[in-house]
């Protein structure tokens, strides 16, 4: 008897139809189901048996119906309670997405301007030797640079003092790596992370990312470099932009010049971004040192090219309006859902 009950619930919970609840009830309640024949057997057993056998079928039986009254209720109620509980008239919720960082984006704006120029993009490492980051580039050793109040420098295997490793201050060490590998002519960008060990606030970070650039053939000059920056700008910046230099100093370039573009927001006139003067300084540049070129193989005589280097997060605050550098690190999703 236990096994017919074991059995039909089982059979009744898997039941999700009208029809297949109306073939269990035929397989377990019908004329031809081991209940019933049960029930048909009572009177051949011994007197003393029958009233325990029919006491405990009929009950069996009635627990069976009522399990089937139950089942059909729910199969019958399912669908519309389901109707009720769904308000299709309630706006639909959006699904969320995510998007590239800022910095990302801007990155990839930078070297798809240079790359319609010709340039190749290249990464390099981040922990660099200090060779390729001052020794190459012509920075000198007494150079303020080189202080470890400026520069993290990693621990020399032993522990007792500084290695010769450090996390790079600026990209420009690729500029020594690819001379030194390559041939010219170069045409090439290069974007990564740098990290500098200074106070943070509105306007600096310990971490942040640049874009440096290199172009070296024959007969370079500064007209080229000059030509190639103001495209960059007129393509980031808007077709309408004036671009000026004023002479710079960088170890690594000679002469050096910083490159500005005419505010875009009071068109030059004077405003609290270009803080009166009608000029915002977006990038250093230059034409590469002849000690850099001797330092890498390559004979001044012969080759000449053009550097220049600027910071992501700068030319994205530029572009959006944004006043704080710190956002771009925050992971605030208030702020990053913005672009």
């Amino acid at each position: 008897m236990e096994e017919i009950r074991t059995t039909a619930l089982a059979a009744l919970v898997d039941a999700d139809s009208e029809v297949v609840l109306d073939q269990w009830r035929v397989a377990y309640l019908g004329r031809k189901s081991d209940l019933t024949n049960v029930l048909r057997s009572i009177s051949s057993l011994p007197a003393e048996d029958r009233k325990t056998v029919g006491a405990s079928a009929n009950q069996l039986r009635g627990a069976l119906e009522e399990a089937l009254a139950e089942k059909a209720q729910e199969l019958k109620a399912g669908p519309s309670e389901i109707a009720d509980a769904l308000d299709v008239t309630l706006p639909g919720r959006r699904r969320r997405s995510g998007g590239l960082h800022p910095t990302t984006q801007t990155i990839r704006e930078i070297t798809d301007a240079f790359g319609a120029m010709g340039f190749q993009i290249a990464e390099g490492p981040e922990i660099e030797w200090e060779r390729y980051n001052f020794d190459a580039l012509n920075i000198p050793a007494d150079h303020p640079a080189r202080d470890q109040w400026d520069t993290f420098w990693l621990d020399s295997p032993d522990g007792k003092g500084r290695s010769d490793m450090l996390l790079r201050t600026h990209t420009s060490p690729m500029q020594a790596r690819l001379m030194e590998q390559t041939d010219p002519p170069i045409r090439v960008v290069i974007p990564g992370r740098c990290f500098r060990y200074e106070a943070t606030d509105a306007t600096h970070e310990w971490h942040f990312f640049q874009v440096e650039g290199l172009a070296v053939d024959r007969g370079i000059t500064f007209a080229d470099m000059k030509g190639t920056l103001f495209e960059f700008a007129r393509r980031i910046f808007g077709p309408e932009r004036k671009v000026r230099f004023r002479v710079d100093f960088f170890p690594f370039v000679e002469p050096g010049a910083e490159m500005a573009i005419d505010c875009f927001k009071c068109n030059g006139q004077g405003c609290s971004m270009c803080k009166g003067t009608g000029w915002i300084e977006i990038m250093g540049a230059g034409m590469v040192h002849p000690a850099v070129l001797r330092n890498v193989g390559y004979d001044p005589e012969v080759y000449s090219g053009f550097a220049f280097g600027m910071g992501v997060e700068r030319i994205a605050m530029l572009r959006h309006g944004i006043d704080d550098v710190r956002q771009f690190a925050s992971g605030d999703l208030r702020f990053l859902s913005q672009f």
